[in-house]
């Protein structure tokens, strides 16, 4: 039976012995407090302190805190305890190294040295995300090679909706955006190139940079920022939720029944949308050679077809789909990596959109390379 705790007190000499007694625990914390206040200024004139817990007949963490509490009083002087049960030993020593070994504030480093620091810590944790990827990336291959050994096991609906989001419903946009970015191109074209009188030239500028390059790259930051932050919102969700574990629970492989369909949706859809995108720039650069620039559509459309050849058509497809690639890789593991947090998945969003389009920027540039290395 519980009984009420106490906190015996006696001295000899310079030297103080505490004797506490009966339930230290929280259900008595206002006397606890009391005992405690009460012994705290005989705490400060002693030379020692001795801590006799024989008589404790029940102990819990608060207890033992306060009694770690009044043994701390006794600054760079002996403190003896004796008399633990064995029940309480394992309690007594784990309040004993709280806030024990507390680290030293940090001096003041350098600035560039710490800001080199940084960089360097962050390249070497992009490790990570390099295994990250290239699992995922091997997840998906591994789901490919089921799905071409049983067709059936492709879920078409899944597919196809995520068609209808990721494509149909991105074409208003996508439309508009690339208008804009055509006329600007064209505007700025007439304007500078007016100088030397070279206005035809702007037709082969706005051709072959919208074709080859400025067509799929817009498009893909834009997929990356429409479609690849709902993709790791989404998945992200779903695993606060545990709903993928639920799925492997189930046996359905999450790859398969979750990322598979938005996977292949972005490489279906994006090569459509950057022709569609593409064309509308090209319209684009048309009105505004047209309005601004004095050209008509039929001198237009006549020397964009002597610009510019399949070649630039082809290379700005054939990136499409590998730009779809990455982003939807990158937004799926993200997702992936969200763990129990609203802020968490904040942060995993965000980190998505600015890695894909990174990424895409850096594929772009490497397409580059290559294609003009085999003269294309």
């Amino acid at each position: 039976m519980a009984t009420a705790p106490q906190l015996a007190v006696s001295s000899r000499g310079d030297a103080l012995e505490l004797r506490p007694d009966g339930s230290w625990i929280a259900a008595n914390v206002t006397t606890l407090e009391s005992l405690t206040d009460a012994v705290t200024p005989q705490l400060e004139r002693a030379k020692s302190l001795r801590l006799d817990m024989s008589g404790l007949s029940e102990l819990d963490t608060l207890g033992a805190w306060l009694l770690e509490k009044l043994s701390r009083r006794i600054a760079d002087r002996p403190v003896e305890v004796v008399g633990v049960s064995e029940n309480y030993v394992g309690l007594i020593e784990e309040v004993r190294y709280v806030n024990r070994h507390n680290p030293p504030p940090p001096k003041a480093r350098n600035p560039v040295i710490a800001t080199v620091e940084k960089i360097g810590r962050a390249a070497w944790g992009s490790r990570e995300d390099v295994v990250v990827f290239l699992q995922m990336l091997g997840s998906l291959c591994v789901a490919v090679l089921g799905i071409i050994r049983r067709p059936r096991s492709l879920r078409l609906t899944s597919l196809i909706y995520q068609l209808y989001r990721v494509g149909w419903q991105a074409i208003p946009i996508i439309l508009l955006i690339t208008l804009l970015i055509g006329a600007i191109i064209a505007q700025q074209g007439f304007f500078h190139f007016r100088k030397f009188g070279a206005n035809s030239y702007v037709v082969d500028m706005v051709g072959i940079l919208v074709l080859r390059e400025l067509g799929v790259l817009i498009v893909a930051i834009m997929v990356a920022g429409r479609s690849g932050s709902a993709y790791t919102a989404e998945l992200g969700s779903m695993k606060m939720r545990e709903e993928i574990d639920a799925l492997s629970t189930m046996g359905l492989d999450p790859v398969v029944v979750l990322i598979l369909p938005r996977v292949l949706a972005l490489v279906s859809a994006l090569p459509i949308l950057t022709f569609i995108g593409s064309m509308a720039a090209l319209y684009g650069g048309g009105l505004v050679a047209w309005f601004y620039g004095g050209m008509g559509p039929a001198i237009f459309i006549a020397r964009l077809h002597d610009a510019v050849s399949v070649t630039h058509f082809e290379v700005g497809m054939i990136k499409a789909p590998f730009m779809a690639l990455v982003i939807g890789i990158v937004a799926c593991s993200e997702g992936l990596r969200v763990k129990g947090s609203a802020e968490l998945l904040g942060k995993q969003t965000t980190t998505s959109v600015v890695k894909s389009i990174f990424l895409v920027i850096v594929l772009d540039g490497l397409f580059a390379v290559f294609f003009a290395s085999i003269g294309m």
